[in-house]
């Protein structure tokens, strides 16, 4: 699924409350279930936090996989999940594709929930 299908969690979170305040739209339900589906998996949780935690707040495949033991197709479709559930922007330098957290969209996820109640 193309990340534009999904609405943006940053206009979730500047047009409403959290689910803890306020009952979210069947719509906004929708497209917040989606990316948490996208981080309901050990693996790619991990991969947020080795992203995030890498010298430059970006890493590559290349920089992942000795820490999993799964195969660098399986390490990049993780990745391309959370890319395309808004969780991690990505970038191409010569054959490598880098990524990096939104940080933003953590924050947005968290308030929504409740986090900042």
């Amino acid at each position: 699924m193309p990340v534009a299908e999904l609405l943006p969690l940053a206009d979730l979170n500047a047009c409403c409350e959290p689910i803890t305040r306020d009952a979210i739209s069947p719509a906004n339900a929708d497209s917040l279930s989606r990316t948490l589906k996208a981080l309901a998996d050990p693996a790619r949780l991990r991969l947020i936090s080795m992203v995030a935690a890498h010298e430059g707040g970006e890493a590559c495949v290349c920089d992942l996989n000795d820490a999993f033991d799964l195969s660098q197709p399986t390490i990049s479709h993780h990745l391309k999940v959370l890319h395309e559930a808004g969780v991690l922007d990505r970038t191409k330098r010569g054959v490598w594709v880098y990524y990096g957290v939104r940080r933003e969209v953590l924050a947005d996820i968290a308030a929504l929930i409740g986090g900042s109640a």
